[in-house]
C-alpha cells in the first residue's frame, strides 16, 4: 500500500512575522520613500532655476549688446550684408558668449544678423513687437533653431529712440544637459543618505530585537492579552510602579483590597493610600518578605520585587480570613485553659467538701460552700454592677477567670462606670480583649501580678485603660508597638505577630479617638484608649456599624 503523498508546503508572502524583521522593511520603506522624494522636491525647482538662469544670461547678453553705440550707427548708417559690421560684431559676442544666436533687427523685424546667413534679410520668426515697445522681455520659445531660452531688449540711437531689437537665445539642450549633470552627483548624495538611513533603521531594530526578545507583533499582542486576562482573572492584588515611583498598574483585586480605582494610576502609594505602613511597604520604604500590613478591617501580606527598568511589582494576599480563624483558635484555647482551671480548682473544692462530709463536719461543709459560690456571685457580680454591656461583662468575667489560672489578679478599678449604650460593642471587646491579653503575658511569671481595667462614659466618649504591673515599655518603643508586624513575643503557630495593637489603633482612629501607652503608676504599662461618641444618648438608638475584627495578640 503506497503512502499519501504529503501536501505540498505552500510559498507564503507577504511580511515576516518577527517585530525586527517588519520594523526593519518599515524603517527602510520610509527612508527609501523619504529620499525619494526629497529628490522630487530638489529636481522640481532645480529645473526651474536653471531655465530662469538661462533666460537672465540671455537677458544680460542682449543688455550689453544693445548698450554698445556702434552697433545701433552700423545698423542706421549699413545695409543688412553677410560681411556687414553688424554681422560681424554680432557673431563676435555669440562665439565670445557661446550663445545660440544673436540677432540684431530693425525696428521692421528684418535681421541683420543670424547665426546662419541665409537668413540675414529675413524677418524673424517671433513677435518682436514687446522689445520694439521697449520691453525686455524673457522667455522659452520655439524659433527657427529650435527650442531656447530667449532674452529680448530694444535697440536705441544716440538720441534714446528705438531703432531696433536684440535678441538673445541660450540653447535649451544646454539647460537640460545641465540639469542631467546635476542629477548623478544629486543621486549620490540620495544614495549615501539612504544608506546612513538603512543602517541607522538596522541598528534601531537590532535593539527592538533586543527588548522584545525576538516575538512577532501577534505573539506581543497574545501576551498582553493574556497579562490583563491573568492580571484581572487571579485573587491576588498586584500593584505595578513605574521607576519614579508612580502607580502604572493595579489589577481587579488590589482595588478591592486597598479600597481604591483607577484614579490611583500615575499617583504615588503616598498620594493614592495616605500615610502608612502599606504605602511605605508599596514604595519599598519598608524591605522583607510576606511583611504585615493592615488596609482598613484586612489584614495583608505583602511581597515587593523589583524590576529591570527600575520600578516594582508588588503582591498582596488577604490573610483577613486565616487571622480570624487563628485568634478563634487563641480565644478557643483562652477558654480551654479557663475551662481547665475551672475543672482543676473545682475537683479540688470537691475533695475538699468530701473530705469535710466524711468527717461529719456538715456545718463547716455548709460554710465552705457558701463561700465557694459566694466568691464566684461576688465577682460576676463585681464586673456586671460596673458594667452593663452583656458582651463586654462576660468577656472581662472570662478574663478573670483565665488570670486566676495564671496567678494574676485582674481587678476592675472602682472608677469604671460603663452604661449599656455602647454603639459599636463588639468593637470595644476588640479592644479591651487584645489590652487584657497582652498585659497577663506581660506579668505572667512575677510575683504579686496584678492587671487593672478601667472602663468609664465621659458623656458619649469611652474612656478605656489597662494597667499592668510589668517591665514596662521604654521611652522609645511606645510608638513601635503600635505599628503593624512589630512584637517581642514569639509568633503563634497560625501566623505572626504584630496585628492587636495595630487594629486597636486604627479601631480608635476610625471613630476619631486614639490608643497611647504611658508609664504606670509603680512601675508597669498603662493604655490609654480614648473612643467619642462611642455611646448613644439617652434618646438615641444605638447605630449600626460594620463589626470590628476579632482581637488579636501583639
Amino acid at each position: 500500500m503506497s503512502r499519501p503523498t504529503p501536501p505540498a508546503r505552500r510559498l507564503r508572502l507577504g511580511l515576516p512575522r518577527r517585530m525586527f524583521s517588519q520594523v526593519l522593511l518599515m524603517q527602510l520603506a520610509i527612508a527609501a520613500g523619504v529620499t525619494v522624494l526629497a529628490t522630487g522636491l530638489f529636481l522640481a525647482p532645480l529645473s526651474n532655476q536653471l531655465d530662469d538662469q538661462a533666460m537672465r544670461r540671455a537677458l544680460a547678453i542682449a543688455q550689453t549688446t544693445a548698450e554698445q553705440p556702434q552697433i545701433a550707427k552700423d545698423l542706421q548708417t549699413t545695409p543688412y550684408s553677410v560681411d556687414g559690421p553688424v554681422q560681424k560684431e554680432a557673431e563676435r559676442i555669440r562665439k565670445a558668449t557661446k550663445a545660440e544666436y544673436v540677432v540684431i533687427m530693425n525696428k521692421d523685424g528684418v535681421r541683420w544678423s543670424h547665426t546662419d546667413p541665409k537668413e540675414i534679410g529675413g524677418k524673424v520668426s517671433t513677435d518682436p513687437a514687446r522689445a520694439l515697445a521697449g520691453e525686455q522681455v524673457m522667455e522659452i520659445d520655439e524659433g527657427t533653431l529650435g527650442r531656447s531660452a530667449r532674452g529680448k531688449v530694444p535697440l536705441r540711437d544716440s538720441d534714446g529712440n528705438i531703432i531696433g531689437a536684440v535678441s538673445v537665445g541660450i540653447a535649451y539642450d544646454s539647460v537640460r544637459a545641465r540639469l542631467i549633470h546635476a542629477i548623478p552627483g544629486l543621486l549620490a548624495y540620495a544614495g549615501g543618505a539612504l544608506a546612513v538611513g538603512a543602517l541607522a533603521a538596522w541598528l534601531i531594530s537590532r535593539r527592538v530585537q533586543r527588548q522584545t526578545r525576538d516575538l512577532a507583533f501577534s505573539d506581543i499582542s497574545a501576551l498582553l492579552a493574556e497579562r490583563e486576562a491573568m492580571l484581572h482573572g487571579i485573587r491576588e492584588g498586584v500593584v505595578a510602579l513605574d521607576r519614579t515611583g508612580r502607580v502604572r498598574l493595579l489589577n481587579d483585586e488590589a482595588q478591592r483590597l486597598l479600597g481604591i480605582g483607577d484614579e490611583a494610576v500615575g499617583r504615588s502609594p503616598d498620594e493614592a493610600l495616605g500615610a502608612g505602613r502599606t504605602a511605605d511597604v508599596l514604595a519599598g520604604r519598608v524591605t522583607g518578605t510576606d511583611l504585615l500590613t493592615v488596609r482598613g478591617q484586612r489584614v495583608l501580606i505583602a511581597n515587593r520585587m523589583p524590576t529591570d527598568d527600575g520600578g516594582a511589582v508588588a503582591t498582596l494576599r488577604d490573610r483577613t480570613e486565616l487571622e480570624q480563624l487563628g485568634r478563634e483558635l487563641d480565644s478557643t484555647r483562652g477558654l480551654i485553659d479557663a475551662l481547665r482551671a475551672q475543672d482543676h480548682e473545682h475537683a479540688n473544692r470537691m475533695h475538699t467538701l468530701l473530705g469535710l462530709l466524711e468527717l461529719e463536719m456538715y456545718d463547716d461543709a455548709v460554710e465552705f460552700v457558701g463561700e465557694v459560690v459566694g466568691d464566684h456571685r461576688a465577682t460576676a457580680e463585681q464586673v456586671t454592677e460596673k458594667i452593663k454591656d452583656p458582651l463586654l461583662a462576660a468577656l472581662l468575667v472570662g478574663k478573670a477567670t483565665v488570670a486566676a489560672e495564671r496567678g494574676v489578679a485582674l481587678w476592675i478599678s472602682d472608677r469604671t462606670r460603663l452604661p449599656d449604650r455602647l454603639i459599636d460593642p463588639r468593637g470595644i471587646v476588640t479592644v479591651v480583649g487584645n489590652l487584657v491579653d497582652n498585659a497577663l503575658d506581660a506579668v505572667g511569671g512575677k510575683p504579686h501580678a496584678r492587671v487593672e481595667v478601667e472602663l468609664r462614659a465621659e458623656g458619649r466618649t469611652a474612656v478605656l485603660r489597662v494597667r499592668d504591673t510589668g517591665p514596662g515599655i521604654p521611652v522609645e518603643q511606645r510608638e513601635l508597638v503600635f505599628t503593624e508586624g512589630w512584637s517581642t513575643k514569639k509568633p503563634p503557630a497560625h501566623g505572626k505577630r504584630g496585628i492587636g495593637l495595630s487594629l486597636v489603633r486604627r479601631l480608635a482612629e476610625r471613630q476619631g479617638g486614639s490608643a497611647a501607652v504611658t508609664e504606670a503608676d509603680g512601675g508597669g504599662a498603662e493604655f490609654v484608649v480614648v473612643l467619642p461618641e462611642a455611646l448613644a444618648g439617652d434618646d438615641l438608638e444605638p447605630a449600626l456599624t460594620v463589626p470590628a475584627a476579632p482581637e488579636e495578640e501583639s
